[in-house]
């Protein structure tokens, strides 16, 4: 309970970005995110749709390459509308209640992402390094075991933590400097003691994000020294081009946790690591669909013989 003086809050306030544009951006601000937003939407519903309704592209990264999508599109739907939402009108607010819950589906799915894109990344390791083993490790089984630890795993972790989290207090400060509600601006307005919270997010940050880049970073060192052996101009070529798209969304992905996460903030940088966030809430998943539609050969072919498919079928 709150002490006599103090209120229980029960409300939080979210106030984003507003020492940073004038009034007179925010329409255009408003415009540029909502037109990312439907972007992000249908680019990766198109990977899901092409992905699930065409035989050829049944293959293990493909099958990764929609789960990502449909954890990108839960990811940003969870944050981008409050976020629309606090540009148009300079704040919103949102429940305790609901405040916890956005960080909740945050979580447990940028968790999901960092194992997915961790699972990739051995994919393509095994698809270079080790091509005759390929077909009897990444079988359809094991994919479908990967994903579902993924899943799984991440639901585990951040559920663990939540039910701490619901014990807090919130009786002092109801407003949170941020466009959604993160751990730290949580424990922030939080009245009560915090430190098995603040204990286990350190533990979780190493499983799902030190530990899954670390795994990735071992990864492409064996991939580009297999890829360096490879004597050939074109077979070079054609190795890295199957793990070039995966390894842009790796670097930005994981470039900016760590920068949020597992890099000590000044307290002049609050404004810095709202930018950073918004570009892995923002940014990656807008670019996840792009990079890998316009780079992939299968998946354009793919999409023309789709299209043909349904003009011959109107005729």
């Amino acid at each position: 309970m709150c002490e006599d003086n103090y209120t229980a809050v029960n409300h939080v306030f979210l106030h984003g970005f507003k020492n940073l544009y004038d009034y007179k951006y925010n329409i255009f601000f408003f415009l540029v995110l909502l037109v990312i937003f439907i972007v992000i939407l249908v680019g990766n519903l198109f990977v899901i749709v092409l992905v699930s309704v065409c035989q050829h592209l049944k293959h293990p990264m493909y099958f990764f390459l929609k789960n990502l999508a449909i954890s990108d599109v839960l990811f940003t739907s969870n944050i981008l509308p409050a976020l629309l939402h606090v540009i148009l009108w300079g704040s919103g607010h949102l429940s305790i209640t609901g405040c916890i819950l956005q960080y909740y589906l945050h979580s447990f799915l940028a968790f999901t992402q960092s194992f997915l894109l961790t699972i990739m990344s051995y994919d393509r390791y095994m698809a270079i390094c080790h091509p005759l083993h390929y077909a009897s490790v990444m079988n359809t089984r094991n994919c479908l075991y990967l994903v579902c630890f993924s899943w799984i795993f991440s639901y585990i972790l951040i559920s663990s933590e939540i039910i701490f989290i619901f014990q807090l207090q919130f009786c002092h400060s109801s407003d949170i400097d941020n466009f959604f509600c993160d751990i730290a601006q949580i424990l922030e307005i939080s009245s009560s003691d915090n430190l098995i919270i603040i204990c286990e997010d350190l533990v979780i940050g190493f499983l799902t994000i030190f530990f899954p880049f670390l795994f990735v970073v071992v990864s492409y060192i064996r991939i580009f020294v297999t890829i360096l052996n490879i004597s050939s101009v074109t077979g070079r070529k054609k190795a890295f081009s199957t793990c070039s798209s995966h390894l842009v969304i790796v670097c930005i992905y994981y470039g900016t946790l760590i920068a949020i996460y597992m890099v000590p903030a000044r307290d002049n940088s609050r404004n810095q690591k709202k930018f950073k966030s918004l570009i892995y809430t923002v940014l990656t998943p807008f670019i996840n669909p792009i990079i890998y539609s316009l780079r992939n050969q299968e998946i354009l072919e793919s999409l023309k013989k789709l299209v043909i498919k349904h003009v011959r079928a109107e005729k």
